[in-house]
């Protein structure tokens, strides 16, 4: 999609949409003469706030889509919500944004709401409905940039829904591998991708174990970007990379199997958050590591009441077979301590179980360390991943104490409550002296009615990780 930026509407030829952003009591277009123009309703600007504001920018662009015009134009004024000019006050917290931020923000929004993911899809003679084009009024240079910025924020995010989209047939961890590869291609990125018997020379028998009843070979993905200075401390992203999770012999029910293709979301968005990162330039150290497997059930597979001794030391009685992403970051996060890190942030679609606490609005939270979770919420606020904390306490490790080995890898009283909680807890379990947090993002695997995106993945939590990352001190 082409941005480009104008500065007078009668510049705009007839074949244009135009579109104008006011409070109405609805949405309708207009035609006069030869132009059209679509009219969007909105909240007044006492009532709008962040959230309204990634919801409609995306409106503007389902809506023109509707009409199979492949541009449209629009004043970036409209999206002030404050004749007075100055900052306009959005979202929880009462978060204050400038122009810039809110050019960023309207830049990543059109290209997230103009995605469909169509590489399986045979076109019509018509072809697929795509804006090819965007026009902006009214900006200044910086703007511009901070437009163009969003932009490059939401390829990526976008490159990330592809890559979750894709059918586990077509997504193996050798091709995500192969994929993380090609995303680095002219970035000062380092990739080096571990086969299983270099993960077993390095003592990963939790990932190796959870791999181990496919035919498919299981990778251990390392990313590593150096932009800050040697001395500093990097951050290091782990992403659950499950390329097809079937539960292994606790062989998940039909209707579960479908979308099992997206277990390796999490991945995913390691991977694009660090290109972005180096695309952007930023001046962080910044390691991903992406443990990538499928779990199948075979002959070969890991049973009900294995004990699994993981690359730490830590022995895992397996009580269910389909908790295998905390199985395999186990190994992830131990790894992790080789780069002494500053922060650690796990990335998984872990649980179901968090999604039937928060619903799929947002992913889950978990840290124990206030600062840190202070300022991951606040990312997700400023880019609409949103982020909801829910307890780590040192209570909840009683109900992982194994009876065989030291940790069990779900409640060891089979309990249906709590299982995001203990996800997180078991995983816990595994990390030292460095800040850690742990976003079960399963709630966010998949866009949901009224977010005027399309359907399938939505790319999350890339933003909340790049603003995190951008803004961390």
């Amino acid at each position: 999609m082409k941005i480009v930026f104008q500065n007078k509407t009668n510049d705009i030829g007839g074949e244009v949409l135009l579109v104008s952003v006011n409070p109405k009591n609805k949405d309708e277009i207009v035609k006069e003469n030869e132009a059209k123009t679509l009219y969007l309703k909105c909240d007044e600007a006492s009532k709008m706030n962040l959230r309204k504001l990634y919801l409609l920018v995306r409106k503007m662009v389902v809506m023109s889509k509707s009409t199979k015009t492949e541009k449209f134009a629009f004043n970036f004024n409209d999206f002030l919500f404050n004749p007075e000019g100055k900052q306009a006050s959005y979202g929880a917290g009462n978060i204050k944004i400038s122009k810039e931020e809110l050019g960023e923000i309207i830049g990543s929004q059109l290209d997230f709401a103009n995605y469909e993911f169509v590489e399986y899809k045979t076109p019509t003679e018509e072809g697929f409905s795509f804006i090819k084009e965007i026009i902006i009024l009214g900006v200044d240079k910086e703007i511009e940039k901070a437009i163009l910025k969003g932009h490059t924020i939401a390829e990526e995010v976008n490159k990330t829904r592809t890559l979750a989209n894709t059918p586990g047939g077509d997504m193996t961890p050798k091709i995500l591998a192969e994929k993380a590869k090609e995303a680095v291609k002219n970035l000062p990125i380092k990739v080096s991708v571990l086969g299983e018997k270099e993960m077993e020379k390095q003592n990963m028998r939790a990932i190796l174990s959870v791999g181990r009843g496919s035919d498919e070979e299981s990778k251990f993905i390392i990313m590593e970007y150096s932009g800050g200075k040697k001395i500093e401390k990097p951050i290091v992203l782990v992403g659950k990379g499950v390329t097809f999770d079937a539960g292994g012999i606790n062989l998940k029910p039909s209707s579960s199997l479908l979308g099992m293709n997206m277990d390796m979301s999490g991945g995913a968005a390691v991977i694009h958050t660090i290109v972005l990162a180096a695309k952007m330039k930023l001046k962080k150290n910044i390691i991903g590591l992406i443990p990538s497997v499928e779990n199948m059930a075979s002959g070969k597979s890991y049973r009900p009441g294995d004990v699994i001794r993981s690359m730490s030391g830590k022995t895992i009685e397996v009580l269910n077979t389909d908790a295998e992403g905390r199985v395999i970051l186990a190994d992830a996060l131990t790894y992790a301590q080789k780069y002494k890190p500053e922060v650690v942030i796990d990335i998984a679609t872990l649980t179901g179980a968090a999604a039937v606490a928060l619903g799929e609005r947002m992913s889950a939270l978990f840290t124990d360390d206030d600062i840190l979770a202070k300022k991951i919420e606040d990312a997700g606020e400023k880019t609409g991943d949103y982020v909801w904390r829910l307890p780590l306490w040192e209570e909840f490790e009683n109900e992982i104490k194994g009876s065989l080995s030291d940790l069990t890898n779900v409640h060891n009283k089979d309990s249906r409550y709590g299982g995001a909680i203990y996800g997180a807890i078991f995983l816990h379990q595994f990390i030292k002296d460095y800040k850690w947090a742990h976003i079960d993002m399963a709630p966010r695997m998949v866009a949901m009615a009224g977010e005027n995106l399309t359907t399938g993945a939505v790319g999350a939590p890339v933003r909340l990780l790049y603003k995190f990352i951008e803004e961390y001190k």
